[in-house]
């Protein structure tokens, strides 16, 4: 089994779907690596020879991945937390940050409804 960037890659998978079990890469960035190691995208990983393996795991290292990409993501978010731009107060409040309607949806934001009882009429 590849181990790349900390994460151990399928083996029966081709490379370029395998690639983008790492956070950060997805198909178009897996295809680019794999071309700049000259290993063939279609080939298993199972097939790989060492030295592909370490063509491989060189070339992911140039890109900013894994650990390093979600605690550069959660400085972002924090700063803006901070600062106290409209995005970070959303952030803050579990809202939808880019503009979405939160009267009927938004729920994965928002979570689970809260239901809220009605008020009673007071008797005279």
């Amino acid at each position: 089994m590849a181990r790349i960037a900390g994460i151990d890659i399928p083996n029966n998978k081709r490379g370029a779907i395998a690639l983008t079990y790492i956070y950060g890469i997805g198909r178009n960035r897996a295809l680019e690596i794999l071309a700049n190691a000259k290993v063939d995208e279609n080939i298993k990983v199972q097939d790989w020879t060492d030295d592909q393996i370490a063509h491989v795991r060189e070339q992911a290292g140039n890109y900013t991945i894994e650990g390093e990409l979600r605690s550069e993501t959660r400085l972002n978010i924090k700063r803006l937390m901070d600062i106290g731009s409209y995005r970070g107060i959303r952030h803050r409040t579990g809202l939808p940050l880019r503009g979405q309607r939160t009267k009927n949806n938004a729920r994965t934001r928002k979570g689970k409804r809260k239901t809220v009882a009605n008020k009673k009429i007071a008797t005279k």
